[in-house]
């Protein structure tokens, strides 16, 4: 069984496009629109890690990072950060709030590869879902 990836976005096309990458990278994903389902499926579903935009129309990802962070039975999923926030300070803003890792779009393949090899194939202690 391939590990379980949540994605947090409310662009369908940014949705389909992250669909096919973690496939092709031979995850499963699985999705939610906003961040109070995307809080759901994380209790739902126990994903090995979770990509989250920070613009979401309801709660945003800084929010959903925040909440998942301070719950223990969610706490040791990594968390990383997939926005289109990528001015200075954005990515120190997206750390503090708990995520462990911060991607930029527009998503380069190669970056988000190695970023998910990191935290899921490795020994780090994030890692150890």
């Amino acid at each position: 069984m391939a590990t379980k990836i949540l994605y947090i976005e409310d662009n369908p096309l940014n949705m389909r496009l992250i669909r096919k990458l973690l496939k092709s990278f031979g995850y499963d994903m699985v999705e939610a629109i906003d961040g109070l389902r995307g809080i759901q499926m994380v209790e739902a579903e126990l994903p090995y890690l979770i990509l989250v935009d920070i613009n979401l129309p309801d709660i945003d990802g800084l929010e959903v990072t925040r909440r998942l962070k301070a719950n223990p039975a969610y706490a040791h999923i990594p968390i990383i950060a997939l926005t289109a926030n990528a001015m200075h300070g954005d990515r120190e803003m997206c750390l503090e709030a708990g995520c462990d890792g911060y991607i930029a779009k527009p998503v380069v393949r190669q970056e988000l590869k190695n970023t998910l090899s990191y935290f899921l194939e490795s020994d780090t202690p994030a890692a150890a879902c």
